[in-house]
């Protein structure tokens, strides 16, 4: 190991790194700065932040390595990334929710929820379960990128945690969402950059595009047996129809990330962070060109990890590494790359991870400290706002000695997703990431749809969708799905049995095609059979959306 090469590496990376967090530090003033960039943030910067929250080392290590074990038809989850992620997310989703945003004073995501309804239960509720739930989302990512330092560093598996959490901490606990996106912004460059060279560089050692898709295709004898068994047919064929593979891959793979994006709160706040729908336009073509090279080269390169491993070592991807999934990806580039590009690619890993990891640990830091700590604390005798709220703009938060709530909440999300990420089990990162999506999915989607789209929805609509959409997600996950019942323990215990449904194809069915229509009916029913929302918080809401204004 060239350690002077790695030093220089990593020294200019985080000189870059701390300089684009000392400058947004030095821009952040107020609470809007801290927790939506000021709304004033540059097209590029908005679109990379974006793209390099939405793709993490949940995506290049974690779906990477379902790839190489399980092949390319995990690509309809790079289609569905850019179809709903993107174009979908930013022209329907993004306009509406940047003026609304922007009417409503809203400052995140839960909030933008509790304003359009006037509820304060909304909006400490979703804090609440955003605060619960992320943590593991965030470990499954630390673990991703912890995962390649340890194959190509030999660096300790839980020192690399240690070091990756205490490095994001500090630029997000003092720059506020404006370090989180400029850096970001750098980050995605590198991943970029990264992601492109290793898709060329796998096709060039195999000889080729033809020559080693052909040759993955000749590979299907050599397809891992326990796929076969649950409906696998090759590296390049699409599973056998209704077999637990193809319900598992098409409903909490490539549905539950794909359609999931849609909810994400980290990912929602981004669109009430610039000033005018014609930056939103311009963030449009750089997002979907980034998430197409991103996700597109980290499927492909898994899967042909396959032809290189065979040709060179004799074995299957999944065989070499020892079944571990997650370690495909970080070793076939510790093995098969120069030297120079390890060190490099560690970057794209590491920038990867830092993105995805830094949104989120603001996203739960400002969900204790402004959804449930302040909204509580303001919530007084009625759970509506008042006009002087809905006003306000800027928001002295709470604080303890030197620091915020929202810093808190920051340093205790770190604290919580490393002593989860030393918990969890091997092959555990593109599972996590899917069902952490699909709970965002059911929870807040068929809410976050109303209030952008359906003036007749009502706030007693939108709490029974959000309470029936999260409590059907969370019964399903402990008692039918399979892969969380079983590891839970849960169900067996009460019941003695792992799952109380044990019939296919239901217990491989992903939680979400259950929990988002339940929602849906709860949320529709309800509002219909309640008194319509007063006008004067609907006209406040859709100022300006309907007229087209900008």
């Amino acid at each position: 190991m060239d350690y002077f090469l790695l030093g220089i590496v990593f020294i200019v990376y985080f000189l870059m790194v701390g300089y684009v967090g000392y400058l947004a530090w030095k821009r952040t003033n107020s609470s809007e700065d801290f927790m939506v960039a000021g709304r004033q943030t540059h097209p590029y910067i908005m679109a990379l932040s974006y793209g390099a929250t939405f793709i993490s080392t949940a995506a290049i290590v974690g779906f990477g390595g379902v790839a190489g074990k399980y092949g390319m038809g995990i690509l309809w989850l790079a289609f569905l990334n850019i179809l709903i992620g993107i174009f979908i997310a930013f022209v329907f989703f993004g306009k509406r929710t940047r003026r609304m945003g922007k009417n409503l004073g809203s400052l995140t995501f839960p909030e933008f929820l509790g304003r359009r309804f006037n509820s304060k239960f909304i909006q400490y509720f979703s804090g609440i379960l955003i605060f619960c739930a992320m943590p593991i989302y965030a470990a499954v990512v630390l673990i991703g990128a912890a995962r390649f330092m340890e194959s190509s560093l030999l660096l300790d598996f839980n020192v690399a945690l240690l070091v990756l959490a205490i490095v994001i901490c500090g630029y997000v606990l003092f720059g506020g969402l404006k370090g989180v996106m400029y850096t970001d912004a750098l980050q995605g460059s590198i991943m970029f950059i990264g992601m492109l060279i290793l898709l060329v560089f796998i096709y060039w050692i195999l000889g080729g595009v033809t020559e080693a898709n052909t040759a993955l295709t000749n590979m299907a004898h050599l397809y891992p047996a326990d796929a076969i068994a649950e409906g696998g047919t090759g590296w390049t064929s699409f599973p056998k129809l209704g077999s637990p593979f193809w319900w598992s891959l098409v409903t909490t793979t490539i549905m539950g990330v794909g359609i999931g994006a849609l909810a994400q709160p980290q990912l929602a706040v981004r669109f009430m962070t610039v000033k005018s729908d014609k930056e939103l336009h311009r963030s449009l073509l750089i997002g979907a060109v980034f998430i197409f090279v991103m996700t597109g080269s980290a499927y492909v390169v898994g899967s042909l990890c396959n032809v290189y491993f065979y040709q060179n070592f004799g074995q299957i991807a999944i065989d070499y590494v020892g079944g571990n999934m997650d370690s495909i990806i970080p070793t076939f580039i510790s093995t098969a790359l120069p030297e120079w590009f390890v060190y490099i690619f560690l970057l794209s890993l590491l920038a990867a991870a830092m993105s995805t990891l830094s949104s989120q640990y603001h996203t739960q830091g400002t969900a204790l400290g402004h959804d449930i700590v302040d909204a509580l604390k303001n919530k007084g005798d009625s759970d509506e706002y008042t006009d002087a709220e809905i006003a306000t703009k800027s928001i002295k938060e709470t604080k303890i000695g030197f620091i915020s709530i929202s810093q808190l909440g920051i340093l205790i999300a770190v604290v919580l997703s490393l002593i989860i990420g030393l918990s969890l089990p091997g092959s555990i990162v593109a599972l996590g990431t899917s069902l952490f999506m699909g709970l965002c999915a059911a929870a807040f989607l068929p809410v976050y749809c109303a209030a952008l789209f359906w003036k007749r929805a009502t706030k007693e609509g939108a709490i029974a969708g959000l309470l029936s959409g999260t409590f059907t997600s969370l019964f399903l996950l402990v008692f039918v799905f399979k892969k969380t019942a079983t590891g839970l323990g849960i169900c067996k215990f009460i019941f003695g049995v792992d799952m109380l449904i044990n019939v296919m194809p239901w217990y491989s069915i992903d939680v979400m095609i259950f929990a988002i229509p339940v929602s849906i009916i709860f949320t529709v029913v309800v509002s219909l059979l309640t008194q319509p929302m007063d006008k004067k918080i609907l006209e406040r809401s859709f100022k300006g959306l309907d007229s087209g204004a900008k």
